[in-house]
């Protein structure tokens, strides 16, 4: 298996504000900095998409966690709170905060340390497209269809 890399520095959330920004009337290069990007990193978006932002920019649904509640869960963790305080600041059942916890929380020195970061970066991981399809890579299950 190769490496996935280095957690990229951008995020979903600054690609929303860098195409919120050209819609505006900003340059690309000042449409980065207002997302927060560097200059080079915005005209990079937009010469990639050929100017027009992509289509597939739906608005988060609130189903999944956002990277603004990742980071709450690990300040929450950092000053020692219990997983259910964690939860109900977030408005968000204990078993969901559990779970994020138990997926992308690393191991460092034998301890448990998340990582909003690196979490985010591990959900966008799994989350890339295209994916081969269920029914294609498991025979079993193809078969019980």
């Amino acid at each position: 298996m190769r490496s996935p890399g280095r957690p990229p520095v951008a995020r979903w959330e600054h690609e929303q504000r860098f195409w919120a920004a050209i819609a505006h009337g900003l340059s690309s290069e000042d449409a980065g900095v207002e997302a927060g990007v560097s200059p080079v990193v915005g005209t990079r978006w937009f010469r990639n998409c050929g100017g027009m932002p992509p289509s597939d920019f739906p608005e988060p649904s609130g189903r999944y966690l956002s990277f603004a509640e990742r980071e709450e869960i690990a300040l929450g963790r950092a000053r020692g709170d219990s997983i259910r305080q964690i939860a109900r600041g977030l408005g968000r059942p204990a078993s969901t905060v559990s779970r994020e916890l138990r997926r992308n929380a690393g191991t460092r020195g034998g301890t448990m340390v998340y990582r909003a970061t690196l979490a985010q970066w591990h959900r966008d991981r799994r989350a890339a497209r295209p994916k081969a399809a269920k029914l294609a890579t498991n025979d079993q299950l193809r078969g019980y269809v």
